[in-house]
């Protein structure tokens, strides 16, 4: 599975910062992780299960910045089965 252009427009944005936000997002369910600064860093997408567990996939973001703060790579990677 590959993440769609609508959810990494979603992805983009900034929430709140160290938090769990879980939402639907068109048929699937998501849920992610961000950091301190408010960026999604890890990504469950699939369905929601009675336990509030999401069962599908994993993806874990990268984001390298230089000593200016500049970002200079931001990908997601897959990791998985969940």
């Amino acid at each position: 599975m590959k993440i769609g252009e609508k959810l990494l427009k979603k992805l983009s944005k900034k929430y709140l910062a160290d938090h769990m936000i879980t939402m639907k997002f068109e048929r699937y369910d998501i849920s992610f992780k961000t950091d301190e600064e408010g960026n999604p860093i890890l990504l469950f997408i699939g369905t929601l299960g009675e336990d509030g567990m999401i069962k599908g996939e994993r993806f874990v973001r990268k984001i390298v910045k230089d000593q200016k703060g500049v970002v200079i790579k931001d990908h997601w990677d897959a990791r998985g089965k969940t």
